[in-house]
């Protein structure tokens, strides 16, 4: 039986490519029984193509990510589980602005984000956004342990690029609490501490504005 609950009723777990963000979200479902939102990142035919040749299929790979979100967004968050109201997601809609942004040439970001707009007008925001943040270097590490065939060549440059993207949105005013999480090389899936420690900032309450936090625990 659970004696705590989460602070806020719709959360996100954002941040960079590698940085645990699934797996975190799995173990609060597991934790809290709550309904649990992953993003469909593999089912995207044109991804493999795209880290071979970006400029080529850029435009692809990105209206792809963004009419699945949509779809995905749309059944849970419209017509989901109404007797689960507990909701724990992997991405935000944003997102995929935020990478279109920095994929995209200035044409087909022009009407990519016009498109984006339109289909971002009625979906509910989250109630707390909080973004994972480790060292480029440490993404590194564990998008090659994870050894996807596609991910293996992807550059520094590209997961700095991105990292700046979800900073320079950061920098906006927010629309709901945003927690920046610095985690560094935690292992929040084996080491139960840090997990709980990264948990526990979910059980407060936050001003809507960005909160930025390191976490300071023996890997």
């Amino acid at each position: 039986m659970k004696t705590e609950s989460l602070a806020y009723p719709y959360i996100v777990i954002e941040g960079n490519i590698g940085v645990g963000k699934t797996t975190f979200c799995r173990k609060l479902q597991k934790k809290y029984d709550a309904r649990l939102i992953l993003e469909q990142f593999s089912d995207n035919p044109f991804l493999p193509y795209f880290y071979e040749n970006p400029e080529r299929h850029a435009f692809s790979v990105e209206l792809f990510f963004m009419t699945e979100r949509h779809r995905q967004l749309q059944e849970e968050l419209i017509q989901g589980d109404l007797f689960n109201q507990q909701i724990i997601s992997d991405y935000i809609f944003i997102k995929t602005l935020l990478f279109a942004k920095n994929n995209l040439n200035e044409e087909e970001y022009r009407l990519f984000n016009r498109l984006f707009y339109v289909l971002n007008a009625h979906f509910k925001k989250p109630d707390l956004v909080v973004y994972l943040h480790r060292p480029i270097s440490s993404l590194m590490t564990q998008i090659k342990k994870r050894g996807r065939p596609y991910e293996m060549e992807m550059s520094t440059m590209y997961l700095e690029n991105i990292q700046k993207a979800y900073f320079d949105f950061f920098k906006m005013d927010p629309e709901y609490p945003i927690l920046v999480v610095g985690i560094g090389d935690l292992d929040f899936e084996k080491n139960i501490d840090a997990f709980e420690l990264l948990n526990n900032l979910l059980l407060q309450k936050y001003e809507t504005k960005v909160h930025y936090i390191d976490l300071e625990i023996t890997p």
